[in-house]
């Protein structure tokens, strides 16, 4: 498995393993997803307080309470800030979420907490005062947010004292806005309306590492694109293209969001351990120029 350094400590697999659904797999099928990934290479895993209304994050630190050797062996992160019916990033909020998360996973250390979805109501300097609340008391090691845009991660980022590292945002074939509006610049079509203010590039500017998650869903979590009859052609190029690989189509498409040179790093949702295997070759598989632009088009995208 590829790796990303981030920090001068903290080296990161090119894949994680997103745990929102461990709320409904048992204690003994946690355990074996768990041991596949770390097989496989992924070290990273990353939760949220919500997930599960927190039986998620119950869930792995019950495979941590049976192994507790486990935890040496990977990073782990969880995000917080969604309420019932609304955002919260208030000070206390936010560290009793981060203190809650580290009972329930069973740990001492979170190694990153992200902020999960934009807060309007936010205050900078006091988000700033629970970041380094956490951080001066050890128990988060960095930060960052998750569907977050440019502008929001620059008033958040003049008040901390932390960077952010990550941000979390939905990217795959069937989901590419990220890249649509860079590649329509002084166009008037679809492709061209900016809605997140130049985030891509400020990723790349900043050296933030995007979290793509759901990358083999469809729209706004409408179900994966595979087999839904929707995106032919896409599945046709990836079933052919990893023929030729000796691969297979989930694979191709955690290659086709890792060939891209933003810092990219696909946070994998299933909870089936065959199919994170071939995730996680996915890291492996090159991918040309060509081939990139391919698949791009072959998901309904056009080139101006």
């Amino acid at each position: 498995m590829k790796t990303m350094t981030l920090q001068p400590d903290l080296t990161v697999s090119a894949v994680a393993l997103g745990c929102m659904r461990l709320a409904a797999v048992e204690l003994s099928k946690a355990e074996e997803l768990i041991d596949t990934a770390l097989e496989a290479g992924i070290t990273y895993f990353d939760h949220a307080d919500i997930y599960g209304d927190g039986e998620s994050e119950r869930r792995f630190g019950q495979v941590l309470a049976r192994r507790p050797s486990l935890r040496e062996r990977m990073l782990v992160q969880t995000k917080c800030g969604i309420r019932p019916g609304r955002y919260d990033f208030s000070k206390e909020h936010i560290i009793a979420s981060a203190e809650g998360s580290l009972k329930r996973l069973g740990v001492d250390r979170l190694d990153a907490l992200l902020l999960h979805r934009p807060d309007t109501l936010m205050e900078p300097e006091e988000v700033a005062e629970a970041f380094d609340n956490l951080h001066s008391r050890g128990l988060v090691r960095y930060f960052g947010v998750s569907n977050h845009s440019a502008g929001q991660m620059r008033l958040l980022g003049a008040a901390l004292s932390q960077p952010l590292l990550f941000n979390q945002l939905q990217f795959g074939p069937a989901h590419t806005g990220l890249v649509d509006v860079g590649l329509h610049v002084n166009m008037t079509d679809e492709g061209s309306v900016m809605h997140d203010d130049g985030l891509l590039e400020y990723c790349r500017l900043h050296r933030v590492t995007i979290q793509p998650w759901s990358p083999f869903q469809r729209g706004f979590i409408a179900g994966p694109f595979f087999g839904s009859g929707q995106y032919p052609a896409l599945e046709e190029t990836l079933s052919r293209l990893a023929a030729e690989k000796g691969a297979t189509p989930t694979a191709l498409t955690v290659a086709w969001i890792l060939r891209h040179p933003a810092r990219m790093q696909p946070v994998v949702g299933t909870m089936n351990p065959d199919r994170l295997r071939q995730a996680a070759a996915g890291a492996e598989v090159p991918l040309s120029r060509e081939e990139w632009y391919e698949i791009y088009r072959a998901a309904g995208n056009t080139i101006p």
